[in-house]
């Protein structure tokens, strides 16, 4: 069941584009009660859970996730992540996530997601990944199968989104 999950989203992340993006439908999840503040709607602690939980259904996909950790020893860290509350997320629903890579170099994977309900856009999360060796404890080079096939997923251009950082808003 789950080789065949993994199959049918690895299929959905080679070829669907949207406004010239690859992009994929790789995780979705329903709202839970517990997650959700006294106004009634998802605390913004769990916007990051819901990205996180897109972030290793990309790494499994992309062979890099759990199984390759405990075959090599090597995993994803994240360095960065910036996200944007568009739309409250409140009541019965399931938050769907589409996932893009927006760039890559020999250590590092940059990704951005976009959580919608009801096919509506509520959030987006960029993330800064890192390629790491837990014995060694430090940086190391993406595998060249691995690379040669994220730099094959990169979009060619970033949504307006990606890339943007807090506004200063004076002294």
């Amino acid at each position: 069941m789950k080789v065949r999950a993994l199959s049918q989203k690895n299929e959905a992340l080679n070829g669907k584009e949207s406004n010239g993006m690859k992009i994929a439908n790789i995780h979705s999840e329903p709202l839970k009660p517990e997650w959700c503040d006294y106004y009634g709607h998802l605390n913004e602690a769990f916007y990051l859970l819901v990205f996180s939980n897109a972030t290793f259904e990309l790494q499994n996909i992309l062979g890099i996730g759990e199984d390759y950790y405990n075959r090599t020893g090597r995993s994803i860290y994240t360095l960065e992540s910036h996200i944007r509350y568009l739309q409250e997320v409140r009541g019965t629903v399931i938050m769907s996530v589409d996932s893009i890579v927006l760039g890559v170099d020999q250590k590092r994977i940059r990704v951005g997601h976009v959580m919608k309900v009801n096919n509506i856009e509520r959030a987006t999360a960029e993330c800064m990944l890192l390629h790491f060796d837990v014995k060694l404890k430090r940086a190391v080079t993406i595998p060249e199968d691995i690379l040669s096939r994220l730099k094959k997923l990169k979009v060619a251009d970033a949504p307006e989104w990606a890339g943007r950082s807090i506004r200063d808003i004076g002294h």
